[in-house]
């Protein structure tokens, strides 16, 4: 009985998107009728200069956001792990109310320090905001490998004669590197997948694809919106498989 509660569940919530990547190969541009295949939206979406050009922001920030947020939050999370149980509890409610906070209130909020500090909003605006909401995600992803790290391991390293950075090197970094990757594919999706903190933060002339279909979907549903969707959740998902895989393997080695 319960199984077939949960298969229920999962049907209402993934009918919508079973539908439009089914629209997405249909010849009719209704999306009330349903007509014959075709991948002719597909074709007509990359000669689309303006979603062309929304996907290359999209892929440069996610992907420059989340190196940098990958390699700020490991160091967090590192510096997070030494400290004394009752700072390490502050620093973690403080870590995870991004996370818990409403991204409409977090959007504007970073708006509002742009505005103040009196800041161009562009390209830089929207990097820095996307850096800012992936860090706690790579910090909660790296965390957990650092508490299964024995103990004294960075000590015994330091006993034989290793210098602080050279045991962060060799000896720290290979063991969280399974958390590292994760973190680092957790904000990659969040990155490419933003829209309202985008949102409140690009300028003129640059915009992300959600951003993008926003501003499509506002002018009349078009079939080249189903096809981008369709594009979009493939990649989400890929990426969300990728990151399980690693952490199966690395718990499967372990």
């Amino acid at each position: 009985m319960s199984d077939i509660y949960m298969f229920l569940v999962f049907l209402f919530l993934y009918i919508p998107i079973f539908a439009l990547i089914i629209f997405s190969f249909s010849d009719s541009r209704s999306m009330g009728h349903l007509g014959g295949f075709t991948t002719k939206w597909y074709v007509q979406l990359f000669q689309n200069e303006a979603i062309m050009s929304a996907l290359y922001y999209t892929i440069s920030i996610a992907v420059i956001a989340s190196i940098i947020s990958t390699i700020m939050g490991t160091f967090a999370a590192i510096g997070i792990n030494k400290m004394r149980p009752r700072n390490k509890a502050i620093m973690l409610n403080v870590n995870n109310l991004p996370i818990l906070n409403t991204e409409i209130v977090t959007g504007i909020a970073i708006m509002s320090l742009f505005t103040f500090v009196q800041m161009d909003f562009g390209y830089f605006t929207m990097l820095i905001s996307h850096i800012m909401f992936c860090i706690p995600y790579v910090i909660l992803s790296v965390l957990p490998k650092l508490r299964q790290m024995p103990e004294n391991i960075e000590n015994a390293a330091l006993d034989l004669g290793a210098t602080p950075f050279y045991a962060l090197r060799k000896v720290i970094i290979p063991q969280i590197k399974p958390g590292i990757v994760s973190g680092f594919l957790m904000a990659f999706t969040m990155s490419i997948d933003d829209f309202i903190i985008s949102f409140f933060n690009s300028g003129n002339g640059v915009s992300n694809l959600s951003i993008e279909i926003y501003s499509m979907a506002r002018r009349g549903i078009k079939p080249e919106i189903n096809a981008l969707s369709t594009l979009m959740f493939t990649a989400v998902i890929i990426l969300l498989i990728l990151s399980n895989k690693k952490q199966s393997i690395a718990e499967g080695g372990r």
